[in-house]
């Protein structure tokens, strides 16, 4: 296969495992980028060092292997980008954030630095984005979030930053996600566009289509949904496809002002502190303190 020559979205592999990077490279014919995370890269055989001797990774194993796996995929994807995440939980201040994205963004050439949309996430964005490193901001489930992302990054080069709505997590709370994509992507249509959506939390083939069909920069999706859509010959639907969920209730756009200070938007969110929690679960499941 190759690109379909209608797709102006990129397409993302969300995943940790290099081997399935290359399937779905094989697969597609292309692929624009991979986001990766701790969790992730869990299921790569590199920890099965530390599995089998029934004890978890200390922090600087983790750290060593997500080096390593991220390094492989990255020429994998080309041109394309990978996504790092910092460790974050609710006490990390911005400062820790900086100081490990500035180390994250060495490790391959083609890195943008996974923050949480949160107050120290954005004071640290503030910093990074300063310094030309690349970000994509996570946890993001609500516009005043996405505006936020946008004022404290003003000063950043198209391609520099990505926004990561996550809207399988907002079906799974009753509301629509598919809404809250079309609404930022109406919020940054009269902007310098320098911030990117990317629609992630995929759970379906019917998400995936109906980020298609809004127009969003790049979805990341886990590979299963990718291989379903090249099983049906990677359609590419136009602005008239539905994602009909009536058991989910709309989530309305709201009127915001991008000229604003990131500081002056309501930025919280359940579902971003539920989200560095299982963050914080996930890591703690595989890491074991150093004495």
């Amino acid at each position: 296969m190759a690109r379909p020559q209608k797709l102006k979205t990129k397409i993302f592999l969300d995943g940790g495992i290099p081997t399935e990077t290359k399937e779905i490279v094989r697969l597609l014919g292309f692929l624009d980028g991979q986001t990766t995370n701790p969790t992730l890269i869990t299921k790569h055989p590199s920890f099965q060092a530390c599995q089998k001797i029934g004890e978890k990774c200390t922090e600087k194993d983790v750290w060593g292997y997500y080096k390593e796996i991220v390094s492989e995929i990255s020429p994998l994807v080309r041109d394309g980008s990978v996504s790092i995440e910092v460790y974050a939980d609710h006490r990390t201040k911005a400062e820790e954030m900086i100081a490990k994205g500035e180390e994250l963004f060495t490790w391959i050439p083609n890195a943008h630095v996974k923050l949480p949309t949160t107050t120290e996430g954005l004071k640290a964005v503030e910093v990074l984005v300063s310094k030309g490193i690349r970000i994509n901001m996570t946890l993001c489930f609500s516009q005043e979030q996405a505006a936020a992302v946008y004022t404290a990054t003003r000063d950043a080069k198209q391609g520099d930053v990505f926004l990561s709505p996550f809207i399988g997590r907002l079906d799974d709370l009753g509301e629509n996600g598919i809404n809250l994509i079309k609404n930022i992507l109406s919020l940054y249509r009269d902007s310098d566009n320098h911030v990117e959506v990317l629609t992630a939390s995929v759970r379906s083939l019917d998400h995936f289509l109906a980020a298609l069909a809004l127009g969003s920069n790049i979805i990341t999706s886990p590979a299963k949904i990718l291989r379903e859509w090249a099983e049906k010959g990677m359609p590419i639907p136009d602005e008239t496809y539905q994602y009909n969920r009536d058991d989910l209730k709309d989530i309305p756009s709201t009127k915001l002002d991008l000229s604003k200070n990131w500081q002056d938007f309501n930025i919280s969110h359940t579902l971003t502190t539920k989200g560095i929690d299982q963050f914080v679960k996930d890591w703690n499941a595989i890491v074991r303190k150093e004495k």
